[in-house]
Formats: C-alpha cells, structure tokens, sequence
C-alpha cells in the first residue's frame, strides 16, 4: 500500500505533462450502387476493419432508408440532392461527429460525401477519401456491381432515351451524374447534380470556400477499372469536350483552369492526393488498405 501511495504523486505528475489520450477522429462511410450501409462483404468488413486496425475510432456507414434493401434500392432510385440534405441531416444530429471527422466514399459514394463537404461544413470534414468516384462523372456503365446486372441494363437503356429530362433526372441516381461529352450544353443545363456540384452553372463560393476547408482530398483510380466509364473521372479527369475518345486530366480541364471549385489552390498547397491500385473497381487488398488509406484517418 505504501509503495501505491508513493507511486500516486508521479502518476499524476504524468499525466499532466502528456495531457489526456489524444480522441481518435471518427471516420463516416458512404457505399457505391446496388452496395448498402451493412453488407458483410463490403461495408461492414471495411468498419470492421478500420475498428480492428484503430482501436476507440467510431465509424458511421451511412444507411439511407429504414433498412438495408431500401438503402441499396435508395443507391438507385433516391434523388441525390435528397440523399445528401439526409446524410447532412444524420451528420449533424451524431454527437460523435461535433468535432470534426473524416469521410471515406466508395465509388459513387465518393462524388456524393464531396457533395457533403461543399454543402453542409458543420460538422467540418476533415480529410475526405474518395475510392474509384466518379468526380466528373460518367459516360457509360460497362458492368454492374454483384446481382444487380438486370437493373443496370435498365438504366443504360433510359440513359440512351433521356439522361437529361426532367423526369430521369430527379428519379434515377446515375442520370444525376451522367456526363455526356458529346452534349455538353444539355448536361450543363439539365443535370440537377453534377453540374451543380462542379460549378458548371455558375460559381457557388461557398462550395469554393468548404471544399477548400478539407486538410486533404485523396482520391483513388483503379487502374484496370473496367466498371466506370472514363476511369480517369476517379482523378477528376474527363473525356475532352465534343467526343468521348480522348481523355484530359483535371489539370487540363476548364474546372481547374478556372478554378472554380479551388482545387487548382488546393493541389498548389499539396491537399490533393492522386493515388492509382492495381485491380478492378473497388478491388485492393487489405494490405494495400493498411499501407496506403489509414495514415490518412
């Protein structure tokens, strides 16, 4: 007992030279189409990888609807200005996430948690890590994800019928970021999201201003990607305007140009992280996770 007490004084005395256990930022997850906040295979084996590899961090992987089928069918079929005013609804009612945390998107997840950070800064993003999205957007679905093929040949034939009316685009997720090169005008003028988000209507400064707030902005190619079309889009590269053959990098487009979302001041001051892995859509190991996506959480 003698000795306990003894020990007491020092270890006060450590604790107020090293201070209190630095918090663990939280992480928040968005998942990609025809995927849902849960499953064991996607989602849930990345929370609980993350849960393993950094004790105490609190993941929040984003459902949207009650369940987990209406949340893979919302991937489809929900506005996604909707989706996100109830993402920012959910983020900002989480006491966990008052102080700040990071965002981690999975394909079209990646685009729509950027749609977040420029729209809703409270509570801030700190470090938001887009895995194969689809920043530019896209001009074609070559595959779909797992057993949703049936629902995607579907969609390819009401894109090729009206990606831009009125009707498709507030009712089918893809046509929101559907970027058609060969018809510039119609995407610009009639895309309720994409073109929206990426200031091709005019320059929203706040959009500026809260995406230039993030500490980093990493975003992930897959360099044998074979389910986005271009996949230089994973970069924020696109086709080059008037024909879908030759692709441009973000530095060669008109958006960075400009800089119109900021992000030519964010790649000059190193917030931009350009990252390429081996494999198909959303295809990494764990090892290359480990090595590569947790120094940035």
């Amino acid at each position: 007992m003698a000795a306990l007490r003894a020990a007491v004084p020092v270890l006060v005395l450590l604790g107020l030279c090293l201070g209190p256990a630095a918090a663990v930022t939280p992480l928040v997850i968005w998942h990609g189409m025809g995927d849902s906040c849960c499953n064991p295979v996607s989602m849930g084996y990345v929370q609980k990888l993350v849960e393993k590899k950094i004790p105490g961090i609190y993941v929040l992987s984003l459902k949207i609807g009650s369940n987990m089928i209406q949340d893979m069918e919302n991937s489809f079929f929900m506005n996604v200005n909707d989706q996100v005013r109830e993402v920012c609804s959910q983020l900002a009612t989480d006491p966990h996430l008052q102080g700040g945390y990071n965002a981690m998107g999975f394909s079209q997840g990646g685009q729509f948690l950027r749609a977040v950070a420029q729209r809703c800064p409270a509570p801030p993003m700190l470090n938001l890590i887009s895995i194969g999205g689809q920043h530019q957007g896209v001009f074609g679905f070559p595959r779909c994800p797992g057993e949703s093929s049936h629902v995607c040949d579907w969609i390819r034939k009401t894109l090729d019928l009206g990606a831009y009316t009125k009707a498709v685009q507030e009712h089918l997720v893809q046509a929101e970021y559907w970027h058609d090169p060969l018809k510039e005008e119609d995407y610009r003028k009639n895309s309720i999201f994409l073109a929206d988000i990426n200031q091709e209507r005019g320059i929203n400064e706040t959009y500026k201003k809260n995406l230039m707030a993030l500490k980093k902005f990493v975003m992930v190619k897959f360099l044998n990607d074979t389910m986005v079309d271009p996949p230089i889009s994973e970069w924020f590269g696109f086709y080059k305007s008037g024909q879908a053959k030759e692709t441009i990098p973000l530095q060669e487009t008109s958006l960075y140009k400009e800089d119109r979302l900021g992000l030519q001041e964010m790649d000059k001051a190193g917030k931009l992280v350009f990252l390429g892995v081996k494999g198909d859509h959303l295809h990494f190991s764990e090892e290359w996770f480990d090595s590569t996506i947790l120094p940035f959480l």
